[in-house]
């Protein structure tokens, strides 16, 4: 992803009219937001590089570094290589801290590639092509898109997916990661306070996480409520 270039300039050309997207502050929330997506991403030596201005471009915003001053430690602590494997084993081997949306909603299950055929349509609309190298619902992108492409679709997608933001929020939190920082960030651009425990979670969406869901019934209560969708938000149907 190209991040930063555009982190503190002007609004991208999906940008929508402010008295239609109600954001108190959404030069703040995609600043955040881009922030988060890099942050967030395979750690390799341009995201090292890039870690200046991300601090910089958050203090700038009054989004505070305070939150995100862990990561960016953890990120430059130790040897690149260990600091690979460790996010290797925690975001791509460990389902517990899944980036990918869906998997919160969905798990492994039927009704999931409903869900990131969602995804791509809301994509499609705004004019992105995306290849294979991610499935549409990573966060990293998800971030990426609401802060650089569309505003009003990409919050309508993390609104939508709030629940699984302050899933893995919690996750993060409890296994004493410092990617929860960040997650607190990103929810912080969007409406009400985070939710203090799953139990609060569940009742924001109805029922708890799936914890071990291939294989899952599509109606099982494990899962979080799905509401089915054409295209993901009003914006990506026009």
């Amino acid at each position: 992803m190209r991040l930063l270039e555009r982190l503190l300039g002007a609004a991208g050309p999906g940008s929508v009219d402010p008295g239609e997207y109600r954001d108190p502050d959404p030069h703040r929330s995609a600043v955040v937001r881009q922030a988060a997506a890099l942050l967030l991403s395979y750690p390799d030596p341009a995201l090292l590089q890039r870690l200046g201005p991300v601090r910089d471009a958050l203090a700038e915003v009054g989004a505070g570094v305070g939150p995100a001053e862990p990561l960016l430690t953890w990120l430059t602590a130790r040897p690149l290589h260990e600091v690979q494997a460790e996010y290797v084993q925690e975001f791509d081997l460990s389902r517990r801290h899944s980036l990918h949306l869906t998997y919160w909603t969905d798990g492994d299950t039927r009704r999931r590639g409903e869900a990131l055929a969602a995804f791509k349509e809301v994509y499609r609309a705004a004019g992105c092509v995306l290849d294979d190298a991610e499935l549409p619902d990573y966060l990293p992108l998800v971030l990426e898109f609401a802060a650089r492409v569309d505003a009003e679709s990409g919050y309508d997608m993390l609104q939508r997916y709030r629940p699984s933001l302050e899933l893995l929020r919690l996750a993060l939190q409890e296994d004493e990661l410092p990617h929860s920082g960040v997650l607190a960030l990103v929810c912080s651009t969007l409406p009400g306070p985070s939710p203090e425990d799953r139990n609060a979670v569940q009742a924001m969406a109805g029922y708890g996480p799936p914890t071990e869901s291939v294989g899952l019934d599509p109606a099982d209560p494990r899962l979080l409520p799905f509401t089915p969708t054409s295209g993901g938000s009003e914006h990506a149907r026009r």
